[in-house]
């Protein structure tokens, strides 16, 4: 993990906003799009939706939490769906505890 990219990644309070509402998505968001269960994913529409953002913006937003490591894209037919990476979550709070 690319500690500097992740600090990037964070500094803007919509992205922050992002990985705090999927830690608990059915807490945050509607049913999901595809009719299907939830689990952990998050459709881009529905964060651009309660981001009250455009998708472009939104989009770009989940791209740099992407790039970062904290955030994982998967397809599923029309939709892309987002899920916290939670191992790179902890990676990152052992770094904040042991190293700063």
């Amino acid at each position: 993990m690319e500690q500097v990219e992740v600090f990037k990644a964070l500094a803007n309070e919509s992205r922050l906003k992002i990985l705090q509402w999927m830690k608990e998505p059915d807490k945050h968001f509607g049913d999901c799009p595809t009719g299907g269960a939830r689990g952990r994913k998050v459709c881009v529409t529905e964060i651009q939706s309660k981001l009250g953002l455009s998708q472009s913006t939104a989009s770009q937003y989940l791209a740099i939490l992407q790039d970062a490591g904290l955030v994982v894209a998967r397809r599923e037919g029309q939709w892309t769906f987002y899920e916290r990476n939670e191992e790179a979550l902890k990676e990152l709070g052992d770094f904040l505890k042991k190293d700063l």
